[in-house]
């Protein structure tokens, strides 16, 4: 340990609590997640709990009472119908629907772990997770229950549940949506494999347990905060996803800890937030559906914010008082009439997370809606949430905020030694949160956790008050002669510019200077050259930093989240490259 460790342990962030923030984590209240799911359910059972809207306002809705109705006779299902025992995976892949809250809290309400599936996922990267997984049933959306045809063989996989979209819609309702879906749109293929659909798969639950007199907590009489309860799929060092391994205890812990960040703004029972990003991902999984869920908000969920008009009916038909999203989400909709004309006027603050929030993008939200763009950090194997920016006190737009209480950070160089305060290093976490490891993989856990220290890869910087900035991902570092050139702070600059949209930068082969700086830049209107650009740049960063490639684009990659794929940018580059 070296000098600079003092830096860190003295925890500078905390004199930033204030009132606001308490510096010590609660004792636990619950043993497990489902315990934390009854107690809403009884507390606000009279209450909306979630409601579906699609983009031409059509809905359905469900009570915190009616999602404990079906959300027992799931776990039933699970246990005494299919005869999964306490332990085995269960895979969920479906779109923001009603489906989906009902199926997870069933899945953790039985004792079962929850292996959160894309529903965008190729057929290849399906039979990866659902064989690495080993779930035994899968819950997956009608639209793309085709893509499983071929795939049980190669799995573990003993029972395929179909839910819909508009999955507990009034009959009328879903019966014109179903209509449209099959016949107009044709996105409801045949399906050729075994299967049930949830509805009766919940009658059948329901007969069940009352046949058997079932109580459904004693599924979970046995499981304690150390018991797997959730497999978050994340990229690996390899290319091929991996599970990170959460267990109650760090859900529950990080629940706590973006309760005690955000908490002082939140009304029990009153809030209404608007969830566009998708809940499989850990983000919305913990903040929209785990943490609101604690506090009796009605969540409205989009089962697709693209195009983002998609998002209007929601924010125009319902009171949203929180947004959780990515910059490109809110730089989307900073660009729609129809918001900048009529911004939600209940709005309290915005959340954001998953990759850098550019500056521009941040200030234009606040003079449009009047309030902040909170920016955190986190990531998948953190439950996600390390820290937060406050909502009171001292806020600092251009930073990721101030750790979490009682989560632990330093920043290190390569040898992991801890660097001085304002010096880049990579970040790495300590806490509750932190997960287990790796499923199956105990090297790669090894190399993420040392000592107890989760090793996120990326490089941030601390200033004098304790607030985080992140530069950028280690391996998005680009060298031009020798100097660190981070992506992050070029995109930030290019996005100033009040003709562009959406920007990338990655770092290419240069025979002369090592690597080269190349941006792909995406506009609102045409006419901006390259040239524009780069004296734009030359007005903000060093000579070395400035693009020398620019390339212009229709549309950039993205995650299903929204974030700017910067790999597959790299990818396009080198196979264009070895074409040549």
């Amino acid at each position: 340990m070296n000098q600079n460790t003092s830096v860190y342990d003295s925890k500078p962030w905390t004199k930033h609590y204030g009132q606001a923030i308490a510096a010590q984590l609660p004792v636990p209240q619950h043993a497990n997640l489902a315990e934390l799911i009854r107690v809403s359910e009884v507390r606000f059972a009279q209450h909306k709990a979630f409601t579906t809207c699609l983009p031409n306002g059509m809905y359905g809705t469900l009570t915190y009472a009616q999602v404990a109705e079906y959300a027992d006779a799931f776990a039933v299902y699970l246990r005494e119908c299919i005869g999964l025992a306490a332990g085995a995976r269960v895979a969920i892949q479906t779109p923001n629907c009603l489906a989906y809250p009902v199926v997870a809290f069933g899945v953790l309400k039985a004792g079962c772990v929850l292996v959160n599936t894309n529903p965008l996922y190729t057929a290849t990267e399906m039979a990866h997770q659902f064989s690495d997984s080993g779930a035994e049933a899968l819950v997956i959306v009608d639209m793309f229950a085709n893509k499983v045809e071929g795939l049980l063989a190669k799995t573990a996989i003993k029972k395929v549940i179909v839910c819909e979209v508009p999955q507990f819609f009034p009959a009328i309702p879903r019966a014109v949506i179903r209509s449209v879906m099959k016949v107009w749109n044709q996105v409801l293929p045949a399906i050729g494999i075994a299967h049930i659909r949830l509805a009766s798969a919940l009658t059948e639950g329901a007969r069940a347990a009352q046949a058997k007199n079932i109580d459904v907590a004693a599924y979970t009489a046995g499981i304690g905060r150390d018991t797997l309860a959730v497999l978050q799929y994340t990229g690996g060092t390899t290319g091929v996803s991996r599970g990170c391994m959460l267990t109650h205890g760090n859900l529950l812990s990080n629940r706590d800890q973006v309760h005690a960040m955000a908490g002082s703004q939140i009304v029990e029972g009153a809030e209404c937030v608007l969830t566009a990003l998708p809940l499989y991902h850990i983000f919305a999984f913990q903040v929209n559906l785990m943490s609101f869920y604690a506090v009796g908000a009605h969540n409205v969920l989009s089962p697709s914010p693209r195009p983002i008009g998609n998002l209007q009916r929601a924010l125009e038909n319902y009171p949203i008082t929180w947004i959780s999203g990515v910059n490109t989400l809110f730089n989307a909709l900073l660009n729609e009439e129809w918001f900048s004309a009529f911004p939600p006027t209940k709005l309290k603050a915005a959340v954001a997370g998953g990759a850098a929030l550019q500056h521009p993008v941040a200030e234009r939200w606040k003079r449009v809606t009047g309030t902040t763009i909170a920016e955190g950090y986190g990531l998948s194997e953190a439950a996600p949430m390390v820290s937060f920016n406050p909502l009171t006190g001292l806020q600092k737009p251009d930073s990721i905020g101030i750790p979490a209480p009682g989560t632990e950070v330093r920043l290190v160089d390569d040898e992991g030694q801890a660097v001085a305060q304002g010096q880049p290093g990579e970040l790495i976490v300590r806490g509750p949160q932190v997960m287990a490891g790796y499923w199956l993989r105990p090297e790669e856990t090894a190399q993420a956790i040392r000592d107890g220290w989760l090793y996120t890869g990326d490089v941030a910087v601390m200033d004098a008050d304790g607030y985080f900035k992140i530069v950028d991902r280690k391996k998005d570092l680009v060298l031009v002669s020798g100097f660190n050139v981070y992506p992050n702070e070029i995109e930030d600059v290019i996005a100033q510019m009040e003709d562009v949209l959406e920007v990338g930068v990655i770092g290419v082969p240069d025979a002369r200077t090592g690597e080269a700086v190349r941006a792909y830049v995406v506009t609102l209107r045409d006419g901006l050259t390259e040239d524009a650009v780069r004296a734009h740049c030359r007005k903000h960063l060093t000579d070395y930093k400035v693009p020398k490639a620019i390339e212009f684009r229709s549309e950039l990659p993205k995650t299903p989240v929204g974030k700017i794929l910067r790999k597959e940018l790299r990818a396009e580059y080198a196979k264009a490259q070895d074409a040549r």
